[in-house]
């Protein structure tokens, strides 16, 4: 069951795709901050103060791509154990492979099943 009261940072530069999600995960009793690009991002994950329980994070992005993203994650102690799920519009069975092997914990093709989502988030709180 989903934990009331986690954290988790979303970042996805497409607007109705950040409201989707907020507003989804903001139903369910989580707390959301949203991030339109990796520089608003590296901003809430580094120099906050915030700490996050999960991060979604779309791998097209507008500066830094959702690679870079959690390569940053993964070297910051900060940040390091912070389970973090894929979205992209760009899916293939490779990019799936390639995501998992990155460090990804989850990979969700667009549009999102939401029921999947949450069902893998729910692994991860």
């Amino acid at each position: 069951m989903i934990v009331r009261n986690s954290r988790v940072l979303v970042v996805e530069d497409d607007a109705d795709g950040q409201v989707l999600l907020t507003t989804l995960l903001g139903h369910l009793g989580i707390a959301v901050d949203a991030a339109n690009d990796s520089t608003e991002a590296e901003q809430l994950l580094f120099h906050s103060g915030s700490t996050y329980d999960a991060a979604i994070i779309d791998l097209a992005l507008p500066d830094k791509d959702g690679w870079q993203l959690l390569s940053e994650m993964q070297a910051s102690p900060l940040t390091a154990d912070v389970p973090c799920i894929a979205i992209t519009a760009y899916h293939n069975s490779k990019l799936r492979e390639d995501a998992t092997l990155a460090g990804f914990r989850a990979y969700f093709p667009k549009p999102l099943d939401e029921g999947l989502l949450l069902g893998a988030l729910d692994t991860m709180l």
